[in-house]
């Protein structure tokens, strides 16, 4: 208990700082909360005018630093003219952008604050407005009259920036907004936080860094193996020196002895069928983990699982137990909010989409959320887990990207996710990311991280993943075509090249040079102090070392040469051999004599015979396994129907290999190593170096040390050098390169002005701008009926998750004409990229051809997404609505460009409406 002297002072702290922060005192007393310590720093900045970098754990509250510069924006005369100044909260996903809306909605009200994403435009002169971060790019580049009175731009987590597909926007966005416009950033922890900070005082101005490590509701950490649950830790001095809890380890280094023995007869449901080498491990149930938690008290819970199909799968598992979460009463609002919240989706299509099961699952508190769903239907699972309707919900990792979705406990099934090209390990970051959603701030005392172990999982591997809580931020900024013309246009090209040098991603390279350079100098003074000690009385010493480097290059020069005539001696000598040839091995473990049982020539690799030994082993050979060409010693007949793998064939023809009395190993052979005698130029090096001065110097051998380490020290430094030169202005040299092209290509003149045609490309907004504007210019999409034109233009946006064996097809006739064009244009761009040493544009996929064509027509949703080219069943619902929403988009491009024709923007803008029908009719935010 304070004395009443502690409570005046704090009080008159209090009033200090009311005094010096009025707008932050309006907003603390409005939230219902205190703030954190981090929360009001942030604030305080803020109101003094700084821009500023939060960086805090997932749930902490930076959100609450955004919503400050929103009620800066608002507060009545705060600007010097009398006029309300505005604020854009941006975000990287629809999804977020939509929640953000409502919730500042129903803080301002709906005249205060309006929503811009690529599906919806609602109140965009409003004050406030909330939109994805591409949104705001395209209107810095188009000069949008609704920048004006912009005076802060909130980006809520600005750590995209470094993902490899959309993170240059991020970049953009902060290189050109207004100089008056002060910047809010969030972010999730990183590592790195001054060096990004340092970048944004280059390019912002005043920039304060706010860290926090802290989280407000505490993390505990897990590990569920088989049906028993034990920390990861045995308290918070073990965390942070990674000491896994002794008992944990002590059980799984059990369960792994037990394995590896083959002993699974009393170790319950974790344990799958005993087989030739014992039980194989299976993992406790899904449906027994959610029991189990809700014993413990630990739901609502969200459980990863890194697969769309695995979320489903563990949802029908539940159901199938008879799990069952939820009562009468929650039942009955469940079923309520759905009906509400389905109404624009068609009957007939509800069946094609599962709902029936959907709703069962709903409706027992059990749900799965995957991009695979469709948009209404994550809408509504999210919902009633907030409101605590659904308690156990199965997710895929895209469920951490931003939305509010906080649970009492994560379960992570797996620490192995596939990314589109491989299977990886969970990051640091991403684990952080995945546990970060557990503890509900205001209503959980503690949040709860499990992990499910099996053989594969190390508790140690897994106390790494959770001590590490910071990872760093890596620029994945590159010039793009778009890119390129908008930034000519607007401040023309030398300008251009100097705001790319200004990037993050530039900034992060001349750091990382600094160290070279400095590295660079030292070698350079060590090489120095080394050519001293090399200086020798008789001569020059640089000279009788060059000698001898001449002669060892010669060397070896021919000594490759032989190796390449003895290796091409051997690949001829096997591709020679047929069956019954009795040949000698003269090395590896198979050395001896042996039988071609296969000559194996028939593909286009190297020969590999199959032969069989004296020893009776059979198997195939390879050209390493011979020093000498292979020669035909023999022989023999080998049966027509030999099978090598019976032990008695091997057996009688391994007897007949030696009947023929040959000699296992033979006897050796001396090589013809020269052919024609000593090479001539290595007789005379070898001839100046015996005449050479230094030849005679009794510390010729010491001085010769040091000139190799002095030449070895060169060589690392010349490589150094070369880095140096590859990171200074790499972007710059890629922007020149980009340029290049689009002048050659018409898109700029050769003064670096922007033609019509660039002007046209500066409006294109997606990966393939180029191959876009290309397709428009040549008439590509010319002639073609509204369905034929969503489906030629979807080549260019749609990306099959994973690579199939063989292109899909596509309807005969104009559709397939104008994807053959694309096709065509495509190599020719991709030819001209990899000759100016530019990373090609993606190639055109035409395995949403189909689909769209046939919505398009207006048939039934069943028949369309069983036309997609997918290798395991029909399109997702929700992949099939994401994907036609961009064919949407990029129709709306075409409709509004001037480089398309009357008549193909008139055909882009009915082939919308055709698609804008049934579930993608369906708009989160209205």
């Amino acid at each position: 208990m304070s004395s009443p002297a502690e409570r005046y002072a704090a009080a008159r702290r209090r009033a200090a700082q009311a005094s010096m922060f009025p707008a932050l005192d309006e907003f603390a007393q409005q939230l219902g909360f205190d703030l954190d310590d981090f929360q009001r720093e942030a604030c305080q900045a803020l109101e003094r005018g700084s821009g500023v970098l939060v960086c805090a754990p997932t749930g902490a509250g930076k959100t609450a630093v955004g919503e400050f510069a929103v009620h800066l924006a608002l507060r009545t005369g705060a600007d010097p003219g009398g006029a309300t100044r505005k604020c854009f909260y941006t975000t990287p996903i629809k999804a977020l952008s939509n929640q953000k809306y409502h919730d500042l909605v129903e803080r301002y009200g709906s005249e205060q604050v309006g929503l811009l994403t690529g599906d919806n435009a609602i109140n965009g002169d409003a004050p406030v407005v909330v939109m994805t971060t591409e949104v705001l790019r395209n209107m810095l580049y188009a000069g949008s009259s609704s920048l004006a009175g912009l005076a802060y731009v909130v980006m809520d987590e600005v750590h995209y920036l470094a993902d490899r597909f959309r993170g240059g926007v991020w970049e953009e966005v902060i290189i050109h907004l207004p100089e008056s416009v002060t910047l809010v950033s969030l972010s999730a922890t990183v590592s790195n936080a001054e060096e990004f900070a340092d970048w944004l005082v280059t390019v912002r101005g005043e920039t304060e860094v706010v860290v926090s490590e802290h989280r407000p509701v505490p993390l505990w950490q897990h590990m569920l193996v088989n049906r028993r649950m034990f920390d990861l830790f045995h308290d918070a001095d073990a965390a942070r020196k990674h000491d896994v809890h002794p008992e944990l380890l002590r059980y799984t280094r059990e369960m792994m002895r037990r394995l590896e023995l083959g002993d699974g007869r009393t170790h319950g449901p974790g344990w799958g069928r005993g087989g030739p080498r014992g039980p194989r491990w299976r993992g406790p149930l899904r449906a027994d983990i959610v029991e189990r938690l809700d014993r413990e008290g630990l739901l609502p819970a969200i459980l990863f699982i890194f697969s769309r199909a695995g979320c489903d799968a563990a949802v029908q598992q539940c159901l199938a137990a008879g799990l069952r979460l939820t009562g009468p009463e929650e039942r009955a609002e469940i079923r309520r909010v759905v009906e509400a919240r389905i109404t624009s989706v068609p009957a007939e299509d509800l069946a094609v989409l599962g709902y029936w099961e959907w709703l069962d699952g709903l409706e027992r508190g059990l749900a799965a959320h995957h991009a695979g769903m469709l948009p209404a239907f994550k809408e509504v699972v999210e919902e009633l887990f907030v409101r605590g309707l659904v308690k156990a919900v199965f997710a895929t990792e895209t469920l951490a990207l931003g939305i509010n979705m906080p649970a009492r406990c994560v379960v992570l099934e797996r620490l192995v996710k596939f990314n589109g090209e491989a299977h990886v390990d969970l990051t640091p970051g991403e684990y952080t990311q995945l546990t970060g959603r557990a503890g509900r701030r205001g209503i959980d005392v503690e949040g709860h991280a499990v992990v499910v172990w099996s053989p594969e999982v190390d508790p140690r591997h897994v106390a790494g993943l959770a001590s590490t809580r910071t990872y760093p931020l890596r620029s994945s900024f590159r010039p793009s075509y778009n890119m390129a013309v908008n930034l000519v246009g607007s401040v023309g090209a030398a300008p251009a090249r100097e705001l790319l040098e200004s990037s993050f991603a530039q900034f992060q390279a001349d750091r990382s040079v600094v160290g070279l350079a400095r590295q660079v100098q030292r070698n350079v003074e060590t090489i120095e102090a080394y050519g001293a000690e090399t200086r020798c009385h008789l001569g020059d010493f640089d000279e009788y070392f060059g000698l001898r480097m001449a002669i060892a290059d010669r060397e070896q020069t021919l000594a490759r040469q032989g190796q390449s005539q003895r290796r091409a001696a051997t690949l001829s000598a096997l591709e020679r051999l047929r069956v019954g040839d009795v040949i000698r091995v003269p090395s590896g473990r198979r050395a001896g004599l042996a039988v071609v049982l296969d000559p194996g020539v028939g593909g286009f690799g190297e020969p590999r015979p199959l032969v069989l030994t004296q020893d009776r082993w059979a198997g195939r050979i390879t050209p390493g396994d011979f020093t000498t060409p292979a020669e035909v010693l023999a022989r023999i007949r080998v049966p027509k129907h030999f099978n090598h793998r019976s032990p008695a064939a091997r057996r009688d023809l391994a007897a007949a290999v030696s009947g023929t009395g040959l000699d296992r190993h033979g006897g050796r052979r001396g090589r013809n190593r020269g052919g024609g005698g000593e090479d001539e130029r290595l007789t005379q090096l070898r001839a100046e170096l015996r005449r050479h001065s230094c030849h005679a110097c009794p510390d010729r051998e010491e001085h010769a040390r040091w000139a190799e380490r002095r030449r070895r020290l060169e060589r690392d430094t010349a490589e150094l050098r070369q880095r140096v030169a590859g990171r200074t202005g790499s972007l710059t040299r890629t922007f020149d390169r980009v340029c290049g092209i689009l002048t050659a290509r018409g898109y700029l003149t050769e003064a670096g002005e922007v033609t019509d045609a660039g002007r046209m490309l500066g409006r294109i907004w997606t990966e393939a701008d180029l191959l876009v504007a290309e397709c428009l210019r040549r008439g590509v999409w010319a002639g073609l009926s509204p369905a034929e034109l969503a489906a030629a233009v979807s080549v260019v946006v749609y990306e099959a998750r994973r690579d199939a064996d063989e292109r899909a097809s596509v309807p005969r006739g104009p559709v397939s004409d104008a994807v053959g064009e694309t096709l065509k244009i495509w190599a020719e761009l991709e030819a001209d990229e990899a000759e100016r040493g530019l990373e090609a544009t993606r190639e055109p996929d035409l395995g949403f051809v189909w689909p769209v064509y046939r919505w398009a027509r207006g048939e039934a949703l069943a028949k369309v997404l069983a036309s997609g080219h997918n290798l395991d069943g029909d399109m997702p619902a929700g992949d099939f609505v994401r994907w036609a929403r961009q064919v949407v988009d990029l129709l709306g491009q075409v409709a509004d460009s001037t480089g398309a024709s009357v008549e193909v923007r008139g055909t882009a803008r009915q082939a919308m409406a055709t698609i804008n029908r049934g579930v993608l009719a369906y708009h989160g935010a209205t």
